[in-house]
C-alpha cells in the first residue's frame, strides 16, 4: 500500500505543478503572463481562440487529476487492513485483551471513598481554629 500512496502523491504533486503553470500561461483581462507568448497572434498553432480553448481544457483535466489523487490518498490514508484473528467487524466484537490485569488483584471498593485514594492512609490532622482566634476581640 505504501507504494500506491507515494506513486499517487507523485501524480498529484505533478498535476499541481501542471495546473500552476498552466494558469500563468492563460490568457487575462490585463497583460499577464500569457501576453509574452504572443497573445494576439492569430497565426498560431491553435489559431485565434484555440489557444485559450487548448489552455481551459487542459488546466480542467489537471484539475481533474489533482480531484481524483486528492480523494485516491485520503481513502490510502484512512485504509487499515484487518488482521485475520479479529475477524470481528465491530470493536465490540473482539472481546476483552489478554493483557488486562486480573479482577482478584484489584483492591475492593469502599463506598463513598475517594477514586484514586491510598487505601489506609489517613487525612492529616489540621488542628481547628481556637475559639478566641476566630472572633477579633474589641
Amino acid at each position: 500500500m505504501q507504494i500506491w500512496f507515494n506513486i499517487v502523491l507523485a501524480v498529484q504533486l505533478v498535476s499541481a505543478v501542471a495546473m500552476i503553470g498552466l494558469v500563468l500561461v492563460q490568457h487575462g483581462k490585463g497583460a499577464d503572463m500569457g501576453a509574452s507568448f504572443g497573445s494576439g497572434a492569430s497565426g498560431s498553432l491553435f489559431g485565434a481562440t484555440g489557444s485559450a480553448n487548448f489552455l481551459s481544457r487542459s488546466t480542467a483535466a489537471c484539475a481533474t487529476v489533482f480531484f481524483v489523487c486528492t480523494l485516491a490518498l485520503a481513502y490510502l490514508s484512512s485504509y487499515r487492513p484487518t488482521p485475520a484473528a479479529n475477524s470481528g467487524t465491530s470493536v465490540l466484537d473482539q472481546g476483552v485483551p489478554a493483557a488486562s490485569a486480573p479482577a482478584a488483584s484489584a483492591p475492593a471498593q469502599i463506598p463513598g471513598a475517594i477514586p484514586g485514594a491510598i487505601p489506609g492512609a489517613a487525612a492529616p490532622a489540621v488542628p481547628a481554629p481556637a475559639a478566641s482566634d476566630a472572633i477579633p476581640a474589641r
